[in-house]
């Protein structure tokens, strides 16, 4: 259908990718991306590390592989082509003890099942060959993992939508969705904007937007908090590209590691605690009305039944540097408590299933004119233009 409306909800990266895909590819259809901050990336976005995954942990054939696999290439390309920061500086992917080798060597067969360039296992001598200071037994190397700006990266996106003949209306929340003749009305307050196909990329609010256009209830939104530690400048030379631990498969999270940025500076982390508002940045950021949502729904419960435990220790990582440092310090034994400062923090939108599972691929469905994105965690932001080349062809696979 020619000379159509889409709206998006949310200005992240993965939503700007999409209405940047769709100006792009469609000619005569305008896009209008909807965002209640007055700036684009605030949240997940502008709280990301700036790690180009290479797609080692996903498994193969799952949307995360495919995606993000094909996103590198993609955000390589046009980083290059708009002179924003993309630096191969690799990682490593350490095993600190004899048990963890097996879980590596899974790691790196579904590794070569998802074609990540280059990779390679390496000793202990190798490890200290790439960095000096690092500890480990072995290794995965994977020397085209990189690292850019993913808030310059959205920004970027957000004015090739406007030079495409989008918009990009800041200050716009959403607060009702309604089915109206032939399309779909967008509300903020006393504001209605008509559109013709909207596609909901909320993020930490997915589930929240979801239920305003009259979406299925799950999966719902759990928020963790990642806080970071930062290497002192004087320290920062002890690593030289990124260090992770092999990460324990029940948990779609990393674990902490070391991530050189842009900028020079290094973070150490993040932990994964659950965060007491959905945008809680800071321990000190407590919503009633979120945690009234959390405490209500049954899988929030089920899951603290399963990990109660991992939650326990995360959370003395959050409040005793020394023991956040302790786990660091198994990755580069030279760091210590006094070689790091607080850093900041990011929360994660974890998507959760009603039977307490943490969602860990993808979700991203379409019932009728409206597209919905109900889990894009990490690594979304790598596979971004691949997302939304995905999303575009949900979107229109009826036109």
């Amino acid at each position: 259908m020619a000379d159509e409306t889409v709206g998006v909800v949310g200005a992240g990266i993965v939503g700007l990718a999409t209405a940047r895909e769709i100006a792009l590819s469609r000619p005569g259809t305008r896009v209008v991306v909807f965002e209640k901050e007055p700036e684009v990336s605030r949240h997940q976005t502008g709280h990301n590390s700036g790690v180009v995954h290479a797609g080692i942990y996903y498994t193969p054939g799952s949307l995360k592989a495919d995606l993000c696999v094909r996103g590198v290439a993609l955000l390589r390309e046009y980083c290059q082509d708009r002179q924003l920061p993309y630096q191969e500086i690799g990682k490593l992917v350490v095993a600190v003890r004899e048990d963890e080798l097996g879980r590596m060597e899974n790691l790196y067969q579904r590794a070569r099942n998802n074609h990540v360039p280059e990779l390679r296992r390496i000793s202990r001598e190798q490890i200290r060959e790439l960095e000096p200071h690092a500890g480990g037994i072995a290794a995965l190397h994977s020397p085209r993992t990189a690292i850019t700006d993913y808030p310059a990266v959205a920004r970027a996106f957000a004015r090739d939508v406007v030079a495409s003949g989008g918009e990009v209306r800041l200050g716009f929340p959403v607060t009702s969705i309604a089915t109206v003749a032939g399309g779909i009305e967008v509300g903020s307050g006393q504001d209605r904007v008509r559109v013709d196909r909207l596609i909901l990329c909320a993020g930490l609010q997915s589930d929240s937007v979801a239920r305003l256009a009259q979406d299925r209830p799950e999966p719902r939104i759990i928020p963790f908090r990642g806080e970071y530690m930062l290497l002192r400048p004087d320290r920062t030379d002890l690593v030289r590209g990124l260090i992770y631990p092999v990460p324990d498969p029940r948990y779609p999270f990393l674990g902490v590691h070391f991530t050189p940025r842009v900028d020079g500076s290094v973070e150490v982390g993040p932990n994964a605690v659950l965060a007491l508002a959905r945008e809680g940045y800071r321990r000190s950021r407590i919503s009633p009305r979120d945690l009234l949502g959390l405490a209500a729904y049954p899988g929030a419960w089920k899951m603290a039944a399963q990990h109660w435990r991992t939650g326990v220790r995360e959370y003395r990582g959050s409040f005793f540097a020394s023991a956040f440092m302790k786990d660091a310090g198994q990755y580069v034994p030279e760091v210590g408590v006094r070689d790091v400062v607080r850093g900041g923090a990011g929360v994660r939108a974890q998507a959760l299933d009603r039977d307490g599972t943490l969602v860990d691929d993808f979700r991203i469905h379409r019932a009728g004119r409206i597209t919905a994105v109900r889990n894009a965690p990490s690594p979304a932001a790598t596979a971004s233009m691949a997302i939304a080349e995905h999303i575009t062809a949900v979107v229109f696979e009826d036109a």
